[in-house]
């Protein structure tokens, strides 16, 4: 499974509306368990664009985990700014209340 790519045009504009938007998710320095990678897909799936806060020091072990993530959930990553991934997943059928897609 790989995760989806986005084109240049589409990453800029979901970059646009995840700007505004909080971190739903903390990973923390533990790494990955079946329960927050359980929240993940709930929140993925509610909303089709979300933040995830990683609290991990080495950047390298950050960016592992962001591609443990985009591969486990099947996201696409939009954004990395610091300790926070802005990550993307198309929802065939989003609720018009929740997606950040459709209210953005």
């Amino acid at each position: 499974m790989t995760s989806p790519k986005l084109a240049n045009q589409q990453r800029k504009y979901l970059r646009s509306i995840g700007h505004g938007l909080k971190p739903v998710v903390t990973v923390a320095g533990n790494g990955l368990s079946e329960s927050v990678i359980a929240e993940i897909e709930r929140a993925i799936s509610d909303h089709e664009l979300i933040k995830v806060k990683l609290v991990v020091d080495d950047r390298e072990a950050r960016a592992a985990v962001i591609d443990e993530i985009c591969r486990l959930c099947d996201t696409a990553l939009v954004q990395t700014i610091g300790k926070v991934a802005l990550i993307y997943r198309k929802n065939d059928t989003p609720n018009p209340r929740l997606s950040n897609i459709l209210r953005g």
